[in-house]
């Protein structure tokens, strides 16, 4: 089951706080894995799931424009990744061959060369081995990688995303490494592909604009207020949260590159009393010893939320 936002019960909630403060403050104070499902679950899905790294949350951006934007979230969007045994090697590479019916297999699979790049230029040994130890190589790997003669690369071999974003593509990366006096390393890399050069050599930064509905705005305000914040703040993804929405809105809305998302499951969490509660799936469910004071799927119902 996908994960959400989940909700709370609006008995237990401050009613002083409008919906927009109570959507604003959750998002301030969510968790990693509930911030991807709005990445993930809004329509149209902004990222998939298992390409998402790290995210941060920051709320009230302010504009040049004297306003704000209700939040921004960044994230890494992997895009490349190494893959770490000879077996899964040959398996990925026989299954592409096969696949796209490459009967040269290796020759056709590295038959474009991409331009030399730098993963890091003139930085620190402990840069590189963090550089390296990001991507996946092993201790031994990396110690190969950062003593090869002047003249050697290493050859590693990698999946790249297809058109459904599985890792499936696979392409040869060479990387050597430039020592100088200083003491400072340069690591550079070479990818041989067969159609598609790899996008990025990892992930890739991306930011997403967040907008609460304003119940007050009609439908081309709130498209002017988030193109004008997308015009600002250089980002072209967008979600929009909220409850009530038309079907004609939200075509109108997923036209212009706006993702949607149900603000009810942006919630605040609830103070918890784990010995009442009949969510059944829960660890604590039912201790009267359990040290969690609020959560956002206690419930005193007749059936568990899930």
């Amino acid at each position: 089951m996908a994960h959400t936002l989940s909700p709370y019960s609006t008995a237990e909630a401050d009613n002083s706080l409008s919906l927009h403060d109570q959507v604003q403050i959750a998002l301030a104070i969510a968790d990693e894995t509930l911030v991807k499902s709005l990445l993930v679950d809004s329509l149209p899905s902004i990222a998939l799931g298992h390409q998402i790294g790290g995210v941060r949350v920051t709320i009230g951006v302010p504009l040049e424009s004297r306003q704000a934007v209700d939040g921004l979230i960044e994230f890494e969007e992997t895009h490349c990744i190494l893959i770490e045994s000879p077996d899964e090697i040959e398996q990925g590479i026989a299954e592409y061959t096969q696949r796209n019916g490459n009967h040269r297999g290796y020759l056709d699979l590295t038959r474009c060369e991409a331009e030399t790049r730098n993963l890091g230029q003139g930085i620190p040994l402990s840069q590189a081995l963090s550089l390296l130890s990001h991507s996946g190589f092993t201790q031994k790997q990396m110690e190969s990688i950062l003593h090869l003669p002047q003249d050697g690369w290493f050859q590693s071999w990698w999946y790249m995303t297809d058109e459904s974003g599985a890792f499936t593509v696979p392409f040869l990366r060479l990387l050597r490494t430039l020592h100088f006096h200083d003491g400072t390393v340069t690591i550079q890399y070479k990818d041989f592909f067969a159609n598609d050069k790899p996008p990025c050599y990892k992930s890739q930064s991306q930011q997403v604009l967040v907008e609460i509905a304003n119940e007050s705005y009609n439908f081309s305000q709130t498209l002017e207020h988030i193109n004008s914040a997308r015009r600002q703040l250089g980002i072209q993804k967008a979600v929009l949260i909220r409850d009530r929405l038309s079907d004609l809105e939200a075509r109108g809305y997923v036209s212009q590159g706006i993702s949607l998302y149900t603000s009810s499951e942006l919630v605040l969490p609830t103070q918890a009393r784990c010995v009442h509660c009949v969510t059944a799936d829960c660890p604590m469910h039912g201790r009267s010893d359990s040290p969690v004071l609020t959560c956002r799927r206690f419930c005193l119902d007749a059936t568990p939320t899930d």
